[in-house]
């Protein structure tokens, strides 16, 4: 008799090897027979659209794949628009290179999957992400803590690094943004926060607010991870200025920035940012 209490686990896969998907599914199928494949990608392109198609709970990301990497494919995933049933995918990445999955494993917010999948390592992964996926949940009624995980982006942008050698990434230094009718050049460390609405994206510093065209997913490449945090498809937080966090009537985290009286709402996906450790 199937146990219908728990949701299932719906899960996308993408490599562009065709038996390199098969072998994976078959070890899936043996260490954790609960979880939906719903579908397969060849590349990062079609595993993007059918991340957007299934909204799933989970994404197996073969780290090289033709056209658009599994890197690249977790950028676009991870700015696709949640909502009340969906957040953004569990991120587990595909890789036959273990200088990869060590930094996935160190920074602690995906996993991996070395190729081929042995039993043994793909059933601690499928531990790790039963607990993150429980940690979610944990995460909307726990208190908020200003602890903070190591976000998403810094992983990417280091393994992006690694893909590429010498092409150290260059992070923007200066934002030339609209203020009033003037045009001013606002050193990018002096930025508390940036928010976008369907047209603009707000540039806020201690001493003024400006205007700039550019989206949130072009900052979002664009600016040092380190010092430049995600915690709204909308919004990206200097972590350098965060004050606090703090949680409204509704349950919703919000930070607070320093110098500051606006707070700024964490989306469900990133909550997990300042849950402690």
């Amino acid at each position: 008799m199937t146990d219908t209490s728990t949701p299932r686990v719906r899960a996308v896969l993408a490599d562009d090897e065709r038996l390199m998907r098969e072998q994976l599914r078959g070890r899936l199928t043996e260490v954790w027979p609960e979880l939906d494949i719903v579908a397969e990608a060849k590349n990062g392109l079609e595993a993007v659209e059918l991340v957007r198609e299934h909204k799933p709970d989970l994404v197996f990301l073969d780290i090289r794949m033709p056209g658009l990497t599994g890197v690249d494919a977790a950028r676009q995933i991870a700015q696709l628009p949640e909502d009340d049933d969906w957040l953004v995918p569990e991120i587990v990445f595909i890789t036959a290179y273990d200088q990869y999955a060590v930094e996935a494993f160190e920074q602690g917010v995906a996993d991996y999957v070395l190729k081929p999948a042995e039993r043994e390592r793909l059933t601690v992964t499928v531990a790790r992400i039963k607990k993150r996926l429980a940690q979610r949940e944990d995460a909307e009624e726990a208190p908020a803590s200003a602890t903070a995980a190591a976000p998403l982006q810094q992983l990417l942008h280091k393994l992006s690094s690694q893909m590429n050698p010498g092409g150290k990434p260059s992070y923007l230094q200066w934002i030339q943004a609209s203020v009033g009718q003037a045009i001013q050049m606002i050193p990018v460390e002096d930025v508390l926060f940036f928010i976008s609405d369907e047209k603009y994206t707000r540039v806020q510093t201690a001493k003024l607010e400006a205007l700039i065209r550019k989206p949130i997913k072009e900052l979002v490449d664009e600016l040092d991870p380190e010092l430049f945090w995600q915690i709204h498809r909308s919004t990206l937080v200097n972590a350098r200025a965060i004050d606090g966090i703090t949680r409204d009537f509704r349950g919703r985290q919000l930070v607070g920035v320093r110098g500051l009286t606006e707070k700024l709402e964490v989306s469900r996906s990133y909550t997990h940012l300042f849950k402690g450790m």
